[in-house]
């Protein structure tokens, strides 16, 4: 067996350690990946009241703008008060009592992971994973010898993945 160059060596300590590193993170990753693909469904979320005074007088998207929720249909209007699938608003007083469907604070906290934007100071984290997660795919290639027959039934799942990875998108 041929001796390893510096570089495989190097790509392979700096694999294991990056990755015993970041394994806390990847999992907090691969578990809030889940949670959001229930995203849309009521899976985790409890429901919660609230009472909340907005400005008198609003037409129905500009309450549902007001309380952070979208969509809001009408479904009865009786006197000042706007009744709506998940509540009321009275337009005199600017009141809005409703309902939602909130994940529990940790949960949330845990999916904010996948939703940050240049917004939130957590972006640089998720530029550094995306990164340690592309060189986790580069350097798995130094981890066998190329001639090895490891090392190409490794190629094999390789383009399996890609492959799989691909029907996924365009599906």
């Amino acid at each position: 067996m041929p001796p390893m160059s510096n570089l495989s060596k190097n790509m392979r300590v700096y694999h294991r350690y990056l990755g015993f590193f970041l394994a806390g993170i990847m999992a907090i990753y691969s578990i809030s990946g889940i949670v959001l693909i229930f995203r849309e469904t009521s899976v985790f979320k409890k429901e919660i009241h609230k009472v909340i005074t907005v400005a008198p007088n609003l037409n129905i998207d500009a309450v549902g703008e007001a309380i952070k929720l979208k969509k809001l249909k009408v479904t009865e209007e009786v006197g000042d008060v706007i009744k709506f699938e998940q509540g009321t608003y009275n337009k005199t007083t600017g009141v809005a009592d409703f309902k939602v469907k909130e994940l529990p604070y940790f949960i949330n906290k845990l999916t904010s992971f996948h939703k940050a934007s240049t917004k939130q100071p957590l972006y640089y984290l998720n530029i550094f994973f995306g990164f340690s997660l592309l060189f986790f795919v580069v350097s798995s290639f130094w981890m066998f010898l190329p001639n090895t027959t490891i090392f190409k039934k490794g190629l094999y799942f390789t383009l399996a993945g890609f492959v799989l990875a691909l029907i996924l998108l365009l599906v």
